[in-house]
C-alpha cells in the first residue's frame, strides 16, 4: 500500500494504463523496423528504449480514455506522437552538438549526424503514416500542425537564445514550439478521436499547453537551482551554452547599464570567464528572477489543472491534475 501512495502521478498513469502502453510499444517496434537499411532500427531503438517516460504517449491515451475512447485509433496517435517526439531530439542533438541524452550517448555521437538527420526524417513520414490511417483529416491536420510549430520552435530558438533583445514573450513562443505543442497536440488529437465536445477538445488542448509551458519553465529553473543528479545537467549549463532563458530575461529587463555589458559580454558574445557564473546569480538574486520564474511555472500548472474542469469526473482527470503539481514539484 505505501509504494502504492509513494507513486509519482506519471507512474500511477503508466500503470493504468499499462495494456495500452503495451500495445504503443509493440506497435512502435514494428513501425521502426526497415527492411533495406538496417541502421533505421539500430538508432531508434537506442532513443526509443532508453528509458523514457513516454509522457506524451500517455497523454494522449489518457485524453482519449477520459472522453470514453473505446477504439484502437488512439494507440496509432499515441506511437505517432512518439515518434515526432524521437524524431524531433534526433535533430536537437545534431543542431546542440549533444553528447549525452537520458544519460547515454547520444545518437549522433555513437553513429553520425548523417544518420541522426536521416533516421529523424524517417520518423517524421512513418509518424504521417500512421495518422493517416486513423482516417481523420483533423487529427492529420493538428498534428501537422504541431510538427511545423516544433520546427518553426527550434528555428526561432537558434536567432533568440543569445540575442538580448529576447523578451518573455518570444521566450514564450519558443517554449511552445519546442514542448508545448506536442503536449497539447497529444492531449487534444485523444479528445477528438474519442468523438469529445468542442469544449472538451478545447480544454484538453488547453491542459496540454499549460502543462508543457510549465514543465519547460520548471526546467529552465533548475538549470539555476536543481540537484545535477536530479536532473543530470550542472548548474548553469544553460548559462554556459549562452540560453537566454527565463530567470536570465527577467535579470536582463531589469539590468543596469553595467549590468547588461555583463550579459552582452557572457551571453551575446560568448566571452566567459571564472566567476561569471557566479556573477550571473547574483544579479538573478538581486531581483528575485529565480522566485519569479517560479512563481510562473506554478501558474500554467494552476491553468492546467482548471482546464481540466470541464472535463469527466473520473480517476484519469485526477491523475492529470497530479501530474500538473507534480511538474512543478520538483521546484519546491
Amino acid at each position: 500500500m505505501d509504494q502504492v501512495m509513494t507513486r509519482k502521478p506519471h507512474e500511477m498513469l503508466a500503470a493504468t494504463l499499462s495494456q495500452e502502453l503495451d500495445a504503443v510499444n509493440a506497435l512502435i517496434r514494428t513501425r521502426m523496423a526497415s527492411k533495406h537499411a538496417p541502421r533505421i532500427p539500430e538508432v531508434t531503438a537506442h532513443l526509443v528504449e532508453a528509458g523514457g517516460k513516454r509522457l506524451r504517449p500517455m497523454l494522449t491515451l489518457a485524453a482519449a480514455r477520459l472522453c470514453g475512447y473505446e477504439g484502437d485509433h488512439h494507440l496509432k496517435l499515441a506511437a505517432t506522437v512518439e515518434f515526432i517526439h524521437t524524431a524531433t531530439l534526433l535533430h536537437d542533438d545534431v543542431v546542440d552538438e549533444s553528447g549525452q541524452r537520458r544519460g547515454r550517448p547520444t545518437a549522433n555521437l555513437l553513429w553520425d549526424n548523417k544518420s541522426s538527420v536521416l533516421v529523424g526524417d524517417y520518423l517524421f513520414a512513418r509518424s504521417f503514416q500512421l495518422m493517416v490511417e486513423t482516417g481523420s483529416l483533423r487529427v492529420l491536420d493538428i498534428l501537422a500542425n504541431a510538427s511545423a510549430t516544433i520546427a518553426e520552435g527550434e528555428v526561432l530558438q537558434m536567432t533568440a537564445a543569445s540575442n538580448l533583445k529576447t523578451d518573455e514573450d518570444v521566450y514564450l513562443q519558443v517554449v511552445r514550439g519546442k514542448t508545448a505543442a506536442l503536449f497539447s497536440a497529444a492531449t487534444e488529437v485523444g479528445g477528438v478521436i474519442a468523438g469529445a465536445s468542442e469544449a472538451q477538445v478545447k480544454a484538453l488542448f488547453q491542459y496540454g499547453d499549460a502543462l508543457g509551458i510549465a514543465f519547460q519553465i520548471a526546467d529552465d529553473l533548475l538549470d539555476y537551482q536543481g540537484d545535477s543528479k536530479a536532473t543530470g545537467k550542472n548548474v548553469g549549463d544553460d548559462f554556459r551554452e549562452r540560453k537566454l532563458t527565463l530567470p536570465v530575461i527577467k535579470a536582463v529587463a531589469q539590468a543596469t547599464d553595467e549590468e547588461r555589458a555583463f550579459w552582452s559580454r557572457t551571453i551575446e558574445k560568448g566571452k566567459q570567464e571564472d566567476g561569471d557564473l557566479e556573477q550571473a546569480l547574483a544579479l538573478m538574486a538581486k531581483y528575485k528572477t529565480l522566485e519569479a520564474t517560479r512563481e510562473d511555472a506554478y501558474g500554467w500548472a494552476a491553468k492546467a489543472r482548471a482546464a481540466l474542469e470541464l472535463l469527466p469526473d473520473h480517476e484519469i482527470r485526477t491523475m492529470l491534475s497530479d501530474l500538473a503539481d507534480y511538474v512543478v514539484s520538483r521546484l519546491n
